[in-house]
């Protein structure tokens, strides 16, 4: 089925067929095949013509899609209230994965600053070039930000992924009639991306709650790439003296990732504020993620050594975490400030908006968990 999308500028157009060659001839040099983390790496990270290292990747309302940050600055004023808590424990510092257009980072250290106890240090990792620029302008007024190229050896203090985890590559897998297959990426005749099934690995589909009792015919994935992520932020955190890391993100835990309903899993791309599920549309123009299987990154961490602090919705967190307060700071009287702050809150926390979907884990060690976030605790359903 063609798409109906907005038509890319010519530059963009052919920045995409460059990449579409370059991946085209990976899969020649692999013997004609690809695993789909292998190909999702390529359009999201190749230098130069990769979605989030080449310049496409756009947030917001003129972009491809919008994050919490960009909703309102009361989302990054409640994780930097949040996080001086847990700072008081650790130590000033904080370190923020993939810091998009620096907006959570500047209402992070506003709120700070505000509240007299600004971080030491603020490590932003930043894989795109574009997106550090952006940063770079965005927060030149604190000089506690550092970007880095690469993880720490260690870390103390408190970590941020906001949106993190469902940008990591996954791997997609098939229930066949003769047992589980991968689906990776060939070429057709014409040269075109098309899936094809090989053999697969036992470990991927031990990641599958009951693999057994799947039906035939059920597609999902699975993320040995982001597991693997958890285990490199588990290293660091256990070479430094204590340390919470706060994923927000959307997703499930195993049960729910796995339901029998869910049977085409639950890949999705973003362009222009349009979903669709095609990821051979416009490679390196496009946002392509996966829901997280929280289960699993909590498994990931825990096998680490790393203790999981909590687990909980979005709205629960936000609610627990105090932003009903912060939204008090403007008088419900001066209706022209405080509606659109107060829609934005109820976007972020409606069932039926951001609050249920978006989930929160935090792993750590040698931290205490706040007591006001116990009664929104759901580690007993990872």
């Amino acid at each position: 089925m063609q798409l109906q999308l907005p038509e890319p500028a010519a530059e963009a157009l052919a920045a995409s067929d460059t990449l579409r060659q370059h991946i085209a001839n990976d899969i020649r040099v692999h013997d004609g095949w690809i695993s789909f983390a292998r190909y999702m790496e390529l359009v999201l990270y190749t230098p130069q013509w990769g979605y989030y290292s080449g310049g496409a990747a756009k947030l917001g309302a003129e972009g491809d899609f919008t994050t919490a940050p960009e909703i309102t600055p009361l989302f990054g004023a409640t994780l930097a209230h949040f996080a001086a808590d847990l700072m008081a424990q650790t130590d000033f510092a904080m370190l923020e994965f993939g810091a998009g257009t620096g907006k959570l980072a500047f209402d992070i250290l506003t709120e700070l600053a505000a509240a007299g106890c600004l971080p030491k240090t603020y490590a932003i990792l930043e894989l795109s070039g574009q997106l550090r620029a952006q940063q770079q302008e965005t927060l030149r007024t604190f000089p506690q930000v550092v970007w880095l190229d690469r993880l720490p050896q260690a870390f103390t203090g408190v970590i941020i992924g906001n949106e993190v985890l469902d940008a990591m590559p996954v791997n997609l897998v098939v229930r066949t009639h003769t047992g589980w297959m991968e689906r990776g990426v060939v070429l057709n005749d014409a040269g075109q991306f098309m899936f094809g099934d090989r053999a697969c690995e036992p470990a991927l589909v031990a990641q599958i709650p009951l693999a057994e009792n799947v039906p035939v015919g059920y597609i999902t994935e699975v993320h040995p790439v982001a597991a693997g992520f958890m285990q490199s932020v588990a290293h660091m955190i256990n070479q430094g003296s204590g340390a919470a890391a706060i994923f927000v993100d959307y997703g499930f835990p195993a049960h729910e990732y796995y339901f029998d309903e869910r049977n085409t899993g639950t890949l999705m791309c973003h362009y222009r504020h349009h979903a669709h599920t095609d990821p051979f549309y416009l490679p390196g123009l496009q946002d392509i993620t996966a829901h997280v299987d929280f289960t699993a990154m909590a498994m990931a961490a825990a096998n680490a050594g790393l203790d999981v602090l909590g687990y909980t919705s979005q709205a629960g967190f936000l609610l627990g975490a105090g932003i009903g307060k912060l939204l008090l700071r403007t008088s419900p009287d001066d209706a022209k400030t405080y509606l659109p702050q107060s829609r934005a809150v109820q976007k972020l926390t409606s069932p039926a908006e951001m609050g249920e979907l978006f989930k929160v884990l935090s792993v750590g060690k040698a931290v205490a968990w706040p007591e006001h976030q116990l009664p929104y605790d759901r580690t007993h359903r990872l």
